[in-house]
């Protein structure tokens, strides 16, 4: 099984700054990429950022400029610097991971969630 933990969120005022971190650990070959997505009440899930399989990055347009993902290849960690914030960012914060492993048919690769991490920003 694969683990993976959020840490980082919590209530800030409109243009703070937080930093997310997203740890995974457990029994997996290799991450092939991780990312930040993020979910309010009643709306679907969505991108926030995220490490592509080539490496490079991409980001939601409401968040360019203001969010850095970045991350720590050999603790399989990953960070969202989110700077800027304004209320429309208040969401539930998930970290997901492409992972390579054991699961329900066979070793490939899963996508797998963290529990998610509040946060949320007053006007």
């Amino acid at each position: 099984q694969v683990q993976l933990v959020e840490s980082g969120g919590g209530l800030v005022q409109a243009g703070g700054s937080l930093r997310l971190s997203c740890a995974a650990s457990g029994t997996f070959f290799n991450i092939n990429y991780m990312g930040w997505y993020r979910q309010t009440p009643g709306k679907q899930r969505e991108l926030v950022a995220s490490f592509t399989r080539d490496d490079s990055t991409i980001y939601a347009d409401s968040v360019k400029g203001r969010f850095t993902i970045s991350r720590d290849s050999t603790n399989n960690v990953v960070y969202l610097q989110m700077n800027s914030l304004k209320p429309e960012d208040t969401a539930v914060y998930y970290c997901n991971g492409n992972v390579v492993r054991r699961g329900e048919i066979g070793i490939g690769a899963y996508e797998d969630w963290g529990q998610g991490t509040q946060v949320t920003v007053s006007s």
